[in-house]
């Protein structure tokens, strides 16, 4: 069984989703908090409208968060295998996105 747990982050502020240094090590620190290791460098693309899609491939699973700072929101994509906690990954974005707003999903798969 894998866990996908999804977020949505409102108002988020646009420097800190334009930052992609702050946004790849939020993604290395929320991994390394869900008891998750990483398998490579967080893979960081910057689109021309400064929005950012970084993809952090983990043993067995993978985290991603997609910007748009014009919107102020990041969507978040994490799945994890047990006994790894994707809620604990979402709990380092939430403090460190400081969003006004933030809605999850979570599904069980596989």
């Amino acid at each position: 069984m894998v866990v996908h747990l999804m977020a949505d982050f409102f108002g988020v502020s646009a420097m800190q989703l334009t930052d992609q240094s702050m946004i790849s090590g939020i993604m290395v620190s929320a991994a390394g908090a869900a008891g998750m290791s990483a398998s490579g460098s967080p893979v960081v693309l910057k689109h021309p409208d400064g929005a950012l899609s970084v993809i952090l491939p983990l043993d067995g699973c993978h985290m991603s968060l997609h910007t748009n700072p014009e919107r102020e929101t990041a969507l978040l994509d994490v799945l994890a295998t047990p006994p790894h906690d994707p809620q604990r990954a979402l709990d380092v974005l939430m403090r460190r996105l400081a969003a006004s707003t933030v809605r999850t999903e979570r599904r069980e798969r596989g």
